[in-house]
């Protein structure tokens, strides 16, 4: 009865309002970007939607270990990636200044594409090795200028809840601008909307932002054991 009650919701209530408001924020992130303040429309309208998203959703978030990390600085966060929420939790509750590295395929998404780009996210193209050398070009362009990236390592949603092998891509870019990881574990968003699933369910997420991984004064990042000890972090928070 509560799951046949949830879906009365979802369609008469949860999408329409949904709809109504992924519109208004994509269209203020494109006009504020448009007009010269794309470090706040790039950010601010994404954080409100997030939130929104959630809430909606009837999706409860909470976070731990916000004190780890310090507005103003630069860091390169990189989290396990459990489902489509994640986008919305991370958006809506990191409560950090920060462009996202993304598929190039969601460029696609009418509007929302179109808003994404005015606000600088990083589509990773990787048609090519050049198309990739722009990619990184313009994440490093970026973290060069005092902002945070947020990484989905994985590359792409689990099948199964469990974490794929890391790529070295974000944390490359780390390695070479010096910049402090930030791990974040996400637990829970896969019981709330898996890969394989096209409609949501009622849940609870739990953000876990561990501790700053520095480099080194001198050296800066050792990379395998910088990518080992992100995914051991993340693991940390997970259950059994």
């Amino acid at each position: 009865m509560k799951l046949f009650l949830y879906r009365l919701y979802q369609i008469f209530v949860m999408v329409p309002l949904m709809i109504v408001v992924t519109v208004p924020a994509a269209l203020l992130t494109i006009a504020g970007c448009s007009l010269g303040g794309g470090r706040f429309w790039g950010y601010w309208p994404g954080h409100l939607w997030g939130r929104l998203m959630c809430w909606l959703s009837l999706v409860r978030v909470t976070v731990r270990g916000r004190e780890n990390i310090s507005k103003g600085t630069s860091y390169v966060f990189v989290a396990n990636h459990q489902g489509a929420y994640d986008i919305f939790s991370i958006y809506g509750f990191l409560n950090h200044d920060f462009r996202w590295m993304m598929k190039s395929e969601l460029r696609t998404i009418p509007l929302v594409g179109y808003a994404c780009e005015k606000s600088r996210q990083i589509y990773v193209d990787k048609s090519s090795p050049r198309a990739l050398r722009h990619t990184m070009d313009r994440a490093e362009g970026l973290l060069g200028s005092g902002m945070s990236i947020v990484v989905f390592p994985e590359g792409a949603r689990t099948w199964n809840g469990k974490m794929r092998a890391f790529k070295r891509g974000a944390f490359t870019l780390a390695q070479e601008f010096k910049l402090p990881v930030v791990p974040i574990t996400i637990d829970g968003a896969f019981d709330i909307m898996p890969r394989f699933k096209k409609i949501p369910h009622w849940g609870h997420i739990k953000l876990t932002i561990h501790e700053p991984i520095l480099p080194d004064a001198e050296k800066g990042h050792d990379l395998p054991a910088l990518m080992a000890q992100s995914q051991a972090a993340i693991q940390s928070a997970l259950p059994e």
